[in-house]
């Protein structure tokens, strides 16, 4: 998830995509241009350890819009696809 929100910051569109589940990834990510992003709390977890397969992560992540502060909140499903953990979907 770390990994993921600092792909977002710097606008890592490639890293985002391979960090996508096949079966869910978009054809392209699209940046909002005025949108920086601020900070990221980790709220909880569950599984998501070297023994499982799935996991999920809740996280609020502040950011800014056009100078203005807002927030996100979602808990995110993460598979392992190919070995390796992926993004699959918010639940």
């Amino acid at each position: 998830m770390r990994s993921r929100y600092s792909a977002f910051v710097v606008e890592d569109a490639a890293y985002l995509l391979k960090s996508h589940h096949s079966s869910t990834r978009p054809a392209f990510i699209y940046f909002e241009p005025k949108l920086r992003w601020t900070s990221l709390e980790i709220v909880g977890t569950t599984g998501g350890t070297t023994f499982h397969t799935d996991g999920s992560v809740e996280f609020i992540a502040r950011y800014t819009d056009a100078g203005r502060p807002g927030s996100m909140r979602e808990n995110s499903s993460f598979v392992r696809e190919d070995g390796n953990w992926v993004y699959l979907n918010a639940l």
